[in-house]
């Protein structure tokens, strides 16, 4: 570990830090209320099970309309909605959906089996036959197996297996079928759903949930950037390369005063040249806005990611944002620990600029393997100084061993570290072992601040 201290501080007054109220637990409230609503209604309409036929069409319904509900809440956490991406988090956003998908395939699976085994008993009629009576006889059901089968292929391919042998972009693109899907089976719940058609209340709330799940897509996935990139029209203006396979881009554009990104957020690009128009990722800001410039700072790992170095000044940008909660509204302490892994120092960065701080507040602890790769040090350490902050590296021993960042040496380095709020950004591995070094060190939950899209 190497320190690197200002002599002389300026102060910066810290204000009282305010209390960051995730609406996370009220949201999946209403999410599981909604659940036993559905089931409620088919309670409602189910006078009695009689018979292996009559407890496998109900274990079926059961099944459809929860998969149905499913489908929708899917929707509405693929919309990007600022409540869920700002309060809630993209990571935690990331993992219901997840989540929620693996539910959601696996009911529908059970509809299909349930239902065409229930059919079959009731009828006298092998599951092969009846099954094709359903597909292929029964009103709104090819459009429901069409989509049922684009459910599950997408949930096949986002499976962790499937999904490490597969391109981002066939990825992203398969996942964006699940929209036509969900489109697919709708009609098929309301011509077929027996709870739905028989209850005007149940049918006009199905169209709202649906509907209102529409709405949200259009507006923040269609309508919000088209409005974004129409009033800033952004281009790149430069291509800096910051430390060995590690790319700076700094972009402008129009009345960029009014793109309100905080500290810590990133977009997702998608820049307009050949080989890259057809993708977005998602990069943090490495820099507070200023001056009607953006800049992210990106690291090699990928084509996508690679390409960046090579993009010509003129090169039209495409944006979406901003998205995440790493910002400073999820402070609560007076003391902040910023901890960085490789380039998970770009919104750490920006945080470490713009938290309001007295001097010697605010640390940051940043993780590489040589000082080459210590990317954008040079600001690090001027902002260090200009703050009264401190700046610790921690680097590979010379003979390339890796050094760990453990509790006691978070306490060596913060006796107090328990009283720090914490925000830490960087690779899967690195963040998790950290994270467990800084609740050995006794360090709430509650204060540690992380962001993390590995699914």
């Amino acid at each position: 570990m190497t320190l690197t201290q200002s002599p002389a501080p300026v102060r910066h007054r810290a204000p009282r830090p305010a209390r960051h109220r995730s609406p996370a637990l009220p949201l999946l409230a209403a999410a599981w209320a909604g659940g036993l609503a559905v089931l409620a209604l088919w309670w409602q309409d189910t006078d009695a099970v009689i018979g292996t036929a009559g407890w496998l069409t109900g274990a079926g319904r059961i099944a459809g309309l929860l998969s149905g509900y499913m489908c929708a809440l899917l929707v509405v956490l693929m919309a990007r909605v600022p409540l869920l991406e700002q309060r809630v988090g993209s990571d935690r956003v990331a993992r219901w959906h997840a989540s929620a998908g693996r539910w959601t395939i696996c009911l529908l699976v059970a509809h299909i089996v349930l239902i065409t085994l229930g059919y079959a008993a009731q009828g006298g009629a092998g599951p092969l036959a009846e099954l094709d009576t359903i597909v292929f006889h029964y009103p709104e059901m090819l459009k429901g197996a069409a989509g049922a089968v684009v459910l599950i292929v997408v949930g096949v391919v986002s499976a962790r297996a499937v999904r490490r042998r597969v391109r981002y972009e066939v990825w992203y693109y398969l996942h964006v079928l699940t929209y036509a899907a969900v489109f697919l089976a709708f009609g098929h719940q309301l011509a077929l759903g027996a709870d739905l058609s028989v209850h005007p209340g149940a049918r006009a709330a199905w169209y709202v949930l649906y509907v209102g799940a529409a709405a949200l897509v259009s507006w923040f996935r269609v309508l919000a950037p088209v409005r974004l990139n129409l009033r800033h029209r952004l281009r790149v203006v430069a291509v800096v390369r910051e430390a060995p396979g590690v790319t700076s881009v700094w972009m402008s554009g129009r009345r960029m005063d009014e793109l309100t990104a905080a500290p810590g957020q990133f977009l997702r690009w998608r820049f307009l040249t050949g080989g890259m128009w057809w993708t977005s990722h998602p990069y943090s800001l490495s820099a507070p806005p200023a001056g009607g410039a953006l800049r992210i700072t990106v690291k090699a790992l990928g084509d996508h990611s690679a390409a960046l170095a090579l993009l010509p000044p003129g090169t039209r940008v495409w944006a979406a944002g901003p998205y995440g909660a790493l910002t400073p509204a999820r402070r609560r302490r007076r003391n902040v620990l910023l901890i960085a892994g490789g380039t998970g120092i770009t919104p750490l960065r920006t945080l470490f600029e713009a938290l309001p701080a007295d001097a010697g507040d605010l640390t940051l602890l940043y993780r590489a393997r040589t000082p080459a790769e210590l990317a954008l040090r040079g600001e690090l350490e001027r902002i260090a100084q200009a703050r009264g902050a401190r700046v610790h590296y921690v680097l590979n021993a010379p003979d390339g061993r890796r050094t760990v960042i453990t509790a006691d040496a978070l306490l060596r380095l913060l006796p107090d570290v328990r009283t720090h709020d914490v925000y830490l950004c960087g690779p899967p591995g690195f963040a998790q072992a950290v994270y467990d070094a800084l609740r050995a060190a006794k360090v709430p939950a509650r204060q540690i601040h992380h962001e993390s899209f590995a699914l």
